[in-house]
């Protein structure tokens, strides 16, 4: 094998599959591995191009008739505190956003598996085992961290550690621009904490505190109604043939 073939990835495409956003549709997904010394660099060059990470795989929808899912990314900077926002703030005004290394705990799968029993049961995640629940976490030759979403725990600030039961997790990427959430799950139980959106909101707030422009979001799916919710987090840059557009509204 010569250097540059062991530098430039390879890249495949999956046979169709029906679309799990938008009814009567078919998906098709070009995807590549990450994985040797330079993974990081070529997740953070893929993530700018409109690629997700799953494990060690880098992939993005390549639909033949159609352009659907759009990359989104929070400009942190800019980023406006709606009054919805800042209510979500103060009803989790008691939990601390933890960074930790990307390793699985007992307590992490209990938490998602509760997740998906109650937001999921009928998608692809839906029987994913502890083993299954591990790979997600482990398999990643990026630089990926686990946030543990807990009551301030006694003396501890913003920031710091929590302590007692675990309400939310966000396995996130860091990048050399941003904070990629590759996925989050939280206690269904506690709807009216919208622990969904605090998380992002948390986010915001830590990609700021490092330095950080941008949190990478995924996809925004226009006409899918699980995903409206991104269309939210303003200003915005949303992904165009052209590059990076800026959305205000």
């Amino acid at each position: 094998m010569t250097e540059h073939s062991r530098d430039t990835p390879q890249f495949y495409l999956t046979a169709p599959s029906p679309c799990p956003y938008l009814a009567g549709r078919w998906e098709r997904k070009v995807f590549t591995h990450l994985v040797g010394e330079r993974a990081t660099q070529l997740n953070d060059v893929l993530t700018h191009g409109g690629f997700r990470r799953s494990q060690s795989i880098a992939y993005r929808p390549a639909c033949e008739q159609c352009r659907a899912c759009v990359s989104v990314r929070v400009c942190v900077d800019d980023f406006r505190e709606t009054r919805s926002f800042r209510r979500v703030r103060h009803v989790n005004v008691d939990l601390v956003g933890d960074i930790r290394a990307a390793i699985p705990t007992a307590e992490q799968y209990s938490l998602f598996r509760g997740y998906l029993d109650s937001r999921h049961s009928d998608g692809g995640m839906a029987d994913m085992t502890v083993l299954d629940y591990a790979m997600m976490v482990e398999d990643s030759h990026v630089r990926t961290r686990l946030i543990e979403y807990r009551r301030h725990g006694p003396g501890t600030a913003v920031s710091g550690r929590g302590q007692g039961a675990l309400y939310g997790v966000a396995l996130t990427d860091v990048l050399a621009d941003g904070l990629s959430m590759v996925y989050s799950f939280y206690d269904p139980e506690e709807a009216e904490r919208s622990l969904g959106t605090f998380m992002i909101l948390d986010h915001v707030t830590k990609a700021k505190a490092m330095g950080l422009p941008y949190v990478y979001l995924g996809y925004w799916v226009e006409g899918s109604d699980k995903m409206n919710y991104k269309r939210r987090f303003l200003p915005q840059e949303r992904l165009a043939p052209a590059g990076w557009l800026r959305v205000e509204e």
